[in-house]
């Protein structure tokens, strides 16, 4: 293990020429990152995790329920036992002969299957409030370390001199605000990687996992190698955005509608100006071009560099989303749902489902309907509706 930690820590990847590991061990004239500093991070994870689920109880739940946010989820579907063992041990989706063999045993028309099991499907969707108190820990966090950040990066010379960045690389001393503001910042990624297995489930799950991995890998080796003062430029301009998200998102909950519209236009914009405009001409500038001409060329970069390219791909994803959503919110006149992050992965059309034509409540097994009553779809026995 030691021989793979030091292969992989090799200082002629990660660090430039003529410095080694030890010349960035902390001394009592200076402090540097160390590696071991980050296992702080995984227990503030789990604090941060804790501090949300106070937050979202005790202060996020009746807030919503002070702004008459819906506290139910969807309409439950009507209960079938048949259609429910299907649904739960089949298929979710089922198919249209499978939808011609439960019509013939429940008696009821296909349409009306169709629409049952689209209800069942909307059952399983989050709740509005869960949804509010889920933005507004969000909204909560990203404006608290937001505005930490530009308290502590407008006295930071780097904030108006990108070069200043580099001077003086690698022995640039840790000041103990960022040195906060790295730890906290990592711990709440670390949180949102394992939290957004459990949390509302969009369709960008996949995207936005990868963004955690993403940032997570940046921040760790950012900081291990001492590139921590363009780290907390290229965090500050991330939250900007994510925090008027949220409050569009809270707004729409509340169904304060023409709000949304103005929140989520403001948020298009400040997305598009800071991703594809400010995030390239400004972060990707420095470490593309400015690194480069300060320290000449060593591994590590062009490890950052791809990083934070792929980051300008996602970004570059999100804009196209953000920005067909504007359009269709200014061809329609209202703004249409948030793309990148807001649209669960089980949105489907709520609808009423209709009486079966049959005016019997119990389902039980015959001669015609096979041996376990259920058409053939099911291998278990009789089955009779759930009350």
């Amino acid at each position: 293990m030691a021989g793979i930690l030091a292969w992989f820590w090799n200082e002629r990847f990660w660090l430039p020429h003529n410095v080694t590991w030890a010349d960035l061990q902390s001394t009592e004239e200076a402090v540097f990152p160390q590696a071991e500093d980050l296992y702080l991070a995984f227990p503030l994870a789990f604090c941060i995790f804790m501090i949300r689920l106070l937050f979202e109880r005790f202060i996020a739940k009746p807030c919503a329920l002070g702004l008459k946010v819906q506290a139910n989820g969807p309409q439950k579907a009507q209960p079938n036992a048949i259609l429910e063992k299907v649904f739960t041990a089949i298929t979710k989706h089922p198919d249209e002969k499978r939808l011609e063999g439960l019509s013939k045993q429940l008696d009821w028309d296909v349409r009306s299957i169709q629409r049952w099991f689209r209800q069942r499907r909307n059952q399983e969707k989050p709740s509005t409030l869960r949804k509010f108190c889920e933005s507004m820990w969000r909204f909560t966090f990203y404006l608290y370390i937001f505005t930490y950040g530009v308290r502590f990066l407008k006295k930071a010379p780097w904030l108006w001199n990108t070069r200043q960045c580099w001077n003086g690389y690698p022995y640039q001393p840790l000041m103990p605000d960022l040195h906060y503001y790295y730890i906290v910042e990592l711990s709440f990624y670390w949180s949102l990687m394992f939290s957004q297995f459990i949390d509302v489930k969009r369709k960008d799950f996949g995207i936005m996992f990868t963004h955690h991995i993403v940032t997570v890998t940046l921040i760790t080796f950012s900081y291990v190698t001492n590139l921590t003062r363009v780290g907390t430029l290229i965090l500050c301009l991330h939250d900007a955005a994510d925090i008027v998200l949220e409050a569009a998102k809270m707004a729409n909950y509340c169904k304060c509608q023409k709000l949304s519209d103005l929140l989520f236009l403001t948020f298009a914009i400040v997305f598009i100006v800071s991703r594809l405009g400010i995030y390239p001409l400004w972060i990707l500038n420095t470490t593309l071009f400015e690194l480069y001409e300060a320290l000449g060329n060593f591994p590590a970069l062009w490890v950052f560099n791809v990083l934070l390219m792929v980051l300008q791909i996602l970004h570059c994803f999100w804009s196209y989303l953000i920005i067909k959503a504007a359009y269709k919110a200014i061809s329609k006149g209202k703004v249409a749902k948030d793309s990148r992050s807001d649209i669960e992965s089980s949105s489907d059309e709520e609808e009423t489902v209709p009486r079966p034509k049959a005016p019997h409540s119990t389902i039980a097994s015959n001669g015609t309907s096979g041996a376990n009553g259920t058409n053939g779809y099911l291998t278990g026995g009789t089955c009779s509706e759930e009350h």
